[in-house]
């Protein structure tokens, strides 16, 4: 009769057949890549028999079960079971019961003989993995110790003890999964579960509620498992990972950080906690520059880190590859000073430190060491902190301590030399665990005493008994080993958060961190490498180039020499302005030049200042003062000299008849003023319409100068310039490079040329050469090197410094010279004083210079006229001395008459010469500059 009725209980229900069968092949597939471990287990019969561990001294002596050879070999035949049914959906109802009287009659045989007053529950600990968490060395122990204190109260179960079996899952999900089928089917019925490690309470939860199963993890951090769809029949005394995020962002907003990596590794638990992380960055306002991953070689990704320059970083990760991103965070030199590690809280102390030749870490300890010095640690609380607070089993949290150390030295754990066992921080959890479950079965046992049942009527089909149990863990709360248990709605352990970090390879308690206030309790104990916080970059300063200050002030230094001798030389020119070597080389003109040469100098003074001396609030008005200095001053100067030389190509290309005019004053003033005006029109409309602006010009990062690794250099330039700089320098270029050329094009036309009324016009071309080739040499050469404010700066101030003193040198050093050599030369009448030359003076040198050009003709006439007299009145005289010899004589008075008339023509010629009006001094002046 009851093997009919579980038949249907099992078959007669199809939709719950239907999901028996799906969850077999739910449990199979998981196993198929795990499966000669499962046979390992299996044949090794390595099932742990139940525990009833009681206190030390209490008598009571742990009863164990031996399990039949069949019950041990079953599994394997229901599993080949399980795959015959998935490959055989389409069987009959007739197969179905003949595999569900199989399982029965396993149940049934086991059962015979068993007390009834056991309860069981199932434990999975990972103890012996390669990778993951391993914390089941140390949580199995504590959970055992929870057992005997349990079953040794009297006031707990009413009588019934508190059996566990338990296995080895190695905190892999498939060996899990095959752990957790093998204890559902092998009786007796286990009525809750207890697990470790999330990835495989993963994977037992979301099975479990399809047997009405509890499932409590002492050792599960993901948050993936607060989903209450997904896992319903879920409870965990240990915190979800997410409770660290908040801490972690309080701690960067403590310190400051607002840019931060991430480095995990690929598994859900990490995956879920790093999503989370960045929801909570990204309502903090914290950059998050790189968010790396890796299955088992964190190399690559440790590599990425420092080249993004992370300096802030958040690794998540168990702690078998925390020694190896250790190792490669000291290979890659990603510590010290500047940088920040956020690592996992539930490490061992020591976990740094151990199992580096096993594992394969190429790295000393002391390496390790150093590499893990000054980071920091976020860890839920899993001791009371308040060490002589006695809990619900009447300990203390160091009395508890105390016996778990006990324990694990029998175990062979050298906890002495603090090599503690992976899970020790855990161990309350685990501990607290099996109280909860205690407490929760109490409160359910009390409930279901009322309806006539118990728990030993619970069955994987029967759900009022598992909503019974669910309700009462729900409401569980008591003060354990580990802190106040309480579970919240998603079945998650609430609980405060610790910080800590590694100072003088010992942890430092900095803080304590209450999520649900909002309140950060601070210690004041951090001590940072170097003395300051690390920054969560490298700090880029930006630095303005400037004009170097030896140059700036050897440059200022001629150009003030330049501009106190221009004004020295219009003192001078004014003084003299009376003497003709001033007269006639246009004093107005030469002023008026001078003046440029002190507006270009001042200009080229005006290019070395720059954001050393200027608030970039000002700069605008030293980039329009630049422009307008430079330009005027070179119409000014240049203009003056293109005048002069524009004056004497027009006294060459004139008729005779109108170079007797006068040069009047207006027309020189004219030209120079044409050319301001169109300076005055271009200047304008460019600073109205697109005026010119500060534009900072960046160039990449420089190393600092004194080796601090959080500081690089950014270099600026400062430039004037506007939205369409390009178009308005092409006209003013084109404008300033046709007056050069032409003026060029002038001085070549009249490079012979030679005219009384500007005296200097050699000297002009010549200034006009070397400014026109100077100019375009600059223009050009200062568009390429813009960017080296010393190299741009000599460059153009050069240039305009040798411009103005080669100009200056060449007009001006003949006069002075003439001055100093005739100093006491007269002054010219009051008519002419004050003026250039005046038309009668013209008009008198031109016929002194005709006369003197007649006479000089004359002159030669007369001297051949003598030259031949003489030599008749030599032939005479030799034929006299041969008639003297013979008695004649005579003849020689007409030729001596004729040589008497011819030196007296030369001597009134000479008379005449020497007494015309015209001065020596002047004669000989004119005739110097012609």
């Amino acid at each position: 009769m009851a093997l009919q009725t579980a038949f249907d209980i099992h078959v007669g229900n199809n939709a719950r057949l239907r999901c028996v069968r799906r969850m077999q092949l739910l449990l199979i597939t998981a196993c198929l890549d795990g499966e000669w471990k499962m046979r390992e287990v299996y044949n090794n019969d390595s099932i742990s028999s139940p525990r009833t561990m009681t206190r030390p001294g209490s008598g009571h002596a742990p009863s164990t079960h031996s399990m039949p050879h069949y019950i041990r070999n079953l599994p394997f035949l229901r599993l080949f079971i399980g795959k015959w049914i998935c490959a055989r959906r389409g069987s009959g109802v007739k197969k179905s019961r003949m595999l569900l009287l199989l399982y029965m009659g396993g149940f049934n045989r086991y059962s015979e003989g068993r007390p009834d007053n056991d309860l069981h529950i199932g434990g999975i600990f990972p103890m012996e993995g390669e990778g993951g968490w391993q914390g089941g060395q140390a949580c199995m122990p504590a959970a055992e110790l929870a057992l005997a204190d349990v079953n040794a109260r009297s006031d707990l179960l009413s009588g019934f003890k508190l059996l566990l079996h338990s296995n080895d899952s190695k905190c892999e999900p498939g060996l899990g999964a095959s752990v957790m089928y093998n204890l559902l089917y092998n009786p007796p019925q286990k009525l809750l579960l207890l697990a470790g490690c999330s990835t495989v309470c993963t994977t037992v939860a979301e099975a479990a509620k399809m047997w009405n199963l509890m499932v409590l993890c002492y050792g599960a951090s993901s948050p993936a498992l607060s989903d209450r769809a997904r896992f319903p029949t879920l409870f965990r005394t240990h915190p979800s990972a997410t409770v660290h995020n908040p801490t972690r962002i309080k701690l960067m907003q403590k310190f400051g950080w607002s840019r931060i990596a991430i480095l995990q590794q690929a598994e859900e638990v990490f995956i879920s906690t790093v999503d989370d992380l960045e929801a909570h960055c990204k309502k903090s306002g914290i950059e998050i520059v790189t968010r790396q991953s890796f299955l088992s070689d964190p190399s690559d990704a440790v590599r990425n880190l420092r080249r993004q320059d992370a300096r802030v970083i958040v690794g998540l990760f168990y702690v078998v590859a925390a020694r190896r991103v250790l190792c490669e965070v000291y290979k890659h030199r990603l510590y010290g000073k500047s940088y920040v590690w956020f690592f996992i809280g539930w490490y061992e102390d020591n976990w740094f430190e151990t199992n580096l030749e096993r594992e394969g870490i190429d790295c000393t300890v002391e390496q390790m060491r150093e590499a893990a010095e000054g980071h920091l640690t976020t860890e839920a609380l899993m001791w009371n902190q308040n060490a002589n607070q006695t809990t619900i089993s009447g300990m203390t949290s160091e009395d508890f301590r105390s016996r778990l150390n006990e324990a694990l030295r029998e175990a062979g754990y050298d906890i002495d030399g603090e090599r503690f066992p992976e899970g020790y921080q855990e161990a309350p959890l685990a501990y607290d665990a099996v109280w909860a479950v205690a407490l929760a079965f109490n409160k359910t046992m009390e409930k279901l005493e009322k309806n006539g049942l118990s728990l030993k009527n619970f069955t994987y089909t029967n759900k009022k008994i598992a909503d019974d149990i669910y309700e009462a863990i729900n409401s569980t709360s008591f003060l354990g080993v580990s802190g106040l248990v309480a579970f919240s709605s998603q079945g998650d352990r609430i609980a405060l958060t610790q910080i800590e970090q590694l100072s003088n390879n010992h942890y430092v308690k900095l803080g304590y961190y209450d999520t649900q206030a909002d309140n950060l309790t601070w210690l004041d104990k951090e001590q940072w490498v170097g003395g300051k916080v690390p920054p969560d970059r490298t700090v880029v300063v930006n630095e303005l180039r400037t004009v170097s200050l030896p140059l700036f002030a050897c440059m200022t230094a001629l150009c003030i020499a330049g501009i106190l001798a221009a004004i020295g030389l219009i003192v001078f020119n004014t003084m003299h302005m009376h003497r003709r070597v001033i007269q006639w080389s246009h004093p107005a003109c030469n002023t008026v030049m001078l003046c440029g040469c002190c507006v270009c100098l001042g200009a080229a003074i005006a290019l070395g200042i720059d954001g050393r001396w200027v608030t970039p609030q000002h700069y605008t008005g030293l980039c329009a003062a630049r422009a307008w200095l430079l330009a005027i001053g070179f119409s000014m100067a240049y203009g003056a000299m293109f005048t002069k030389v524009w004056r004497v190509h027009r006294h060459t290309t004139k008729p005779k008849t109108e170079t007797k005019k006068r040069v009047h004053g207006w027309k020189l003033y004219t030209m120079v003023g044409g050319l301001l005006v169109v300076d005055f029109v271009l200047l304008t409309a460019w600073q109205l319409r697109d005026p010119l602006q500060r534009r900072v010009e960046t160039f990449p990062l420089e190393a600092p100068r004194h080796h601090d690794d959080d500081v690089h250099i950014r270099p600026e330039l400062e430039h004037c310039e506007s939205e369409h700089n390009t178009i308005w320098l092409g006209v003013m270029y084109g404008y300033k490079g046709l007056v050069l050329v032409f003026g060029l094009f002038l001085a070549y036309e009249t490079r012979s040329v030679k005219i009384r009324q500007i005296n200097d016009s050699r000297y002009v071309g010549m200034s006009i050469y070397n400014v026109v080739v100077l100019c375009l040499i600059t223009a050009p050469v200062t568009l390429v090197i813009a960017s080296q404010q010393d190299a741009a700066f000599a460059f153009v101030s050069l240039a305009i410094v040798f411009c103005c003193f080669l100009s200056m040198a060449l007009i001006f050093i003949p006069k002075v010279i003439e001055v100093i050599r005739h100093p006491t030369e007269r002054a010219e009448s009051g008519r002419g004083s004050g003026s250039g030359s005046t038309p009668a003076d013209e008009e008198r040198y031109r016929e002194l210079v005709k006369e003197n050009e007649e006479l000089q003709k004359l002159i030669a006439q007369k001297e051949e006229r003598i030259r031949v007299l003489k030599q008749k009145l030599a032939e005479r005289e030799a034929a006299a001395d041969v008639t003297q010899g013979t008695g004649g004589g005579g003849g020689g008075g007409g030729v001596l008459a004729d040589l008497a008339t011819a030196t007296s023509d030369y001597g009134t010629s000479t008379n005449y010469t020497r007494s015309s009006r015209a001065s020596v001094s002047d004669l000989d002046f004119s005739e110097s500059y012609l």
